[in-house]
């Protein structure tokens, strides 16, 4: 009796261990922090030490409850550097309540409806001969080049171009890109 108990708190352990072995190796580190397919982009957002900014320009614009909605989204998520990259007083301007239709319309541009990984994006720049265009929730247009095998370039119809630097940061509401520019429409 008492060998069935210890064998049954060992499969236990054994079986707790192999899950949260599994979970972290589908988990990537963004910020610091590992970000885990079964948590929402919201959820795993404000965990980024990296995106603090974008996580405050969320709430301001009122966007929280739209990005933990069922989705999918694909984000491509600005970093704080690239948010202290624009001209000066851009950040304080954006985050002021007059201002959040324009803060609105920043976000949403780096927004896809659909969960499109680096592989999706790359099949469509092959298919599109070395150039991509997708619309964004926005409603303006994103397009994307490669630059070497494992670099996609997003780049805004004014011309600002931001490198994908973490790719495939997947959610249960759609998937995450790390960029290192802000993007503007």
């Amino acid at each position: 009796m008492r060998s069935l108990i210890l064998k049954s708190v060992f499969l236990v352990f054994f079986l707790t261990m192999s899950a949260q072995f599994a979970l972290a190796q589908s988990a990537v580190t963004v910020g610091g922090e590992l970000m885990y397919p079964a948590m929402d982009i919201v959820d795993n957002a404000v965990n980024s030490e990296d995106h603090t900014t974008l996580v405050a320009a969320v709430k301001a614009a009122g966007l929280v409850e739209t990005l933990k909605g069922e989705g999918p989204f694909t984000v491509f998520a600005p970093t704080n550097d690239a948010f202290e990259n624009l001209p000066e007083g851009t950040v304080a301007s954006l985050l002021k309540p007059a201002n959040k239709a324009k803060l609105t319309s920043v976000l949403t541009y780096h927004v896809l409806a659909g969960s499109h990984d680096f592989d999706d994006l790359a099949k469509a720049i092959r298919k599109g001969k070395g150039k991509a265009s997708m619309k964004t929730v926005q409603g303006e247009a994103l397009s994307f080049t490669k630059n070497g095998e494992y670099n996609i370039q997003v780049k805004d119809e004014s011309g600002h171009v931001a490198n994908i630097t973490t790719s495939d940061v997947y959610q249960s509401n759609g998937v995450i890109h790390v960029v290192d520019q802000v993007l503007l429409p």
